[in-house]
């Protein structure tokens, strides 16, 4: 995995509702296999949407750049908008806010769906995400067993399961106490760096971000004619403290 990288330049995605319009400007942004990076920006200034397009989830307006490098070869994801399934389960592992854990499944079994989806089964590395996790003993359990750290830190374990190289994650704390919040953030990152994999997660705690992540980029609302919101990512990312 080493070399792989995510890079966008000069995207854009437009959405209008009624009257009302929201446009998202990426600017130049490079992510490296093995990364920490965080995403900061008020509400309402598109850090999910910005992540949708980053995981493949959603199409960006036509014009601009969006590469893939991996494995030695250069993906064009905007000549490949086709493959972007094939694409999103073979390089993208997804935290979501609420976990998004399977409820009729077991911990064991939702940590190795991604395995399983992407035929990629590794039952050791499974078991080092348990013990690295802090789930040894809870494999057996379905999600409402779980405390919502737990689950939280489940759903880590399913994004990190097939190896991809590229894990986001879209304000995967919001619902954890602040000591909780740290400690899942932190193991998401330890996890992720382990197994060669960038990480790109959201938070409006941006000391916590700062203290896990090697920089920040920012979304920040610019202004737009009149109708319009323009949020724009910064050129220049921060370097986290």
């Amino acid at each position: 995995m080493a070399g792989a990288r995510l890079s966008l330049s000069d995207l854009s995605v437009h959405l209008s509702d009624g009257d009302r319009r929201f446009v998202l400007e990426t600017g130049v942004l490079e992510i490296a296999a093995g990364e920490p990076v965080g995403l900061s920006g008020g509400s309402g200034t598109g850090k999910t949407l910005l992540l949708e397009v980053l995981g493949l989830l959603r199409q960006p307006d036509p014009g601009g750049r969006f590469t893939l490098h991996a494995q030695g070869r250069e993906v064009d994801l905007r000549a490949e908008a086709g493959q972007a399934a094939r694409l999103r389960g073979r390089y993208f592992g997804f935290v979501p806010q609420a976990g998004g854990l399977l409820p009729f499944l077991t911990v064991a079994e939702n940590i190795a769906l991604s395995q399983k989806i992407t035929d990629t089964a590794d039952a050791a590395w499974i078991g080092e995400l348990i013990a690295r996790l802090g789930l040894a003993g809870l494999e057996r359990l379905t999600p409402s067993a779980l405390s919502i750290g737990q689950r939280q830190r489940v759903s880590i374990a399913r994004a990190l399961a097939h190896r991809p190289l590229f894990v986001i994650a879209d304000e995967p704390t919001a619902a954890l106490d602040p000591e909780a919040a740290e400690t899942a953030m932190g193991l998401l990152i330890e996890a992720a760096e382990q197994g060669g994999a960038a990480v790109i997660v959201s938070s409006h705690d941006l000391g916590l971000l700062d203290r896990v992540a090697r920089r920040r980029v920012h979304l920040s609302l610019a202004p737009a004619a009149p109708g319009t919101v323009r949020s724009v990512l910064a050129a220049r990312t921060e370097a986290a403290a």
